[in-house]
Order: structure tokens, then C-alpha cells, then sequence
């Protein structure tokens, strides 16, 4: 069973997706995607791609932000952003089981809106040096994952 999810928001590369659904099937997690997707999902895709695993992967889609809301209806306090933008590190942040960790695509981010309507919930991985702007997507919610599942499972 599932003990948190992660949620990728307009996620465009298929091959960060399916390294995130490996996390995902390794940690017996959900993976959410919220369209639009920047690739194909189906059967005969991901065959192709070679993702022996994928028909593992616990996975919903949704039209939208909203269409998620209205079908998954979370409690705010079980909401996590991750941003660049974010002030707060994941470190500081205390997560519990059930809760979501959303990530954005991997050019623009998470939406203004989802920044502005959500901005106390923002978090975000350390990063110390000013050569990057960000890491990979895959890299990023793999690290916020096992963040997760030390706080929840070695309290």
C-alpha cells in the first residue's frame, strides 16, 4: 500500500517519468501525472521504450490541476511543492504518511498559480552552488522520496 504519492505536473520528458516510476515501483508509491503529458503513455510506448517495469507502476492521470483536486481531495497540510523558488528546505519540513509531493515539468516548473495558491507550501532540495539552476527532475523527486520515507518509517 501506498504510503505517499508523487505527482508530476505537465511532466515533458518520458525518460525522467520513467525513472520516477522505478522509484516509484521500488518504494510501493503512487505516481500521479497531471496532463498535459509532453509524451505517450500507452501500451505499445512504453513497450517500446523498453519499460519492463511500468505495467508495476501504480499510476492515475488527470486532465488537470483542478480534476485532480476534485478527485483526490487532499488536505492542504498533505501538499508539498517543491520549487527553486522555495525558501524552506525539504529538511525542515516534516512529512507524514498519505501525504503528496508535486514536482513540476521539468522547463517551467510548477504553474504560477500552483505557486501563488499554494506558496506556504513550498519546498525545495538545497542546492549550494550558483553554476545550476536546477536538478534533473528524476534525481529530485527520488532524493524528496527517500527524504519521505526516512521521516516516515524512522521517526
Amino acid at each position: 500500500m501506498s504510503q505517499f504519492k508523487i505527482v508530476l505536473v505537465a511532466p515533458e520528458i518520458p525518460g525522467n517519468t520513467g525513472s520516477i516510476g522505478r522509484t516509484c515501483v521500488a518504494l510501493d508509491l503512487e505516481l500521479i501525472l497531471i496532463k498535459p503529458l509532453g509524451f505517450d503513455i500507452s501500451e505499445k510506448a512504453v513497450r517500446r521504450a523498453g519499460l519492463d517495469y511500468w505495467k508495476y507502476v501504480n499510476i492515475k492521470t488527470y486532465e488537470n490541476f483542478e480534476d485532480f483536486l476534485a478527485n483526490e481531495k487532499p488536505e492542504v497540510e498533505q501538499m508539498f511543492f517543491f520549487s527553486i523558488t522555495a525558501k524552506k528546505s525539504h529538511f525542515e519540513t516534516k512529512f507524514k504518511k498519505d501525504c503528496y509531493l508535486f514536482f513540476g515539468s521539468e522547463t517551467k516548473g510548477l504553474d504560477d498559480h500552483i505557486l501563488k495558491d499554494y506558496s506556504e507550501k513550498l519546498i525545495a532540495l538545497p542546492m549550494y552552488s550558483e553554476h545550476i539552476r536546477s536538478l534533473n527532475l528524476s534525481n529530485a523527486a527520488t532524493a524528496a522520496a527517500y527524504e519521505v520515507i526516512r521521516q516516515i518509517n524512522f521517526p
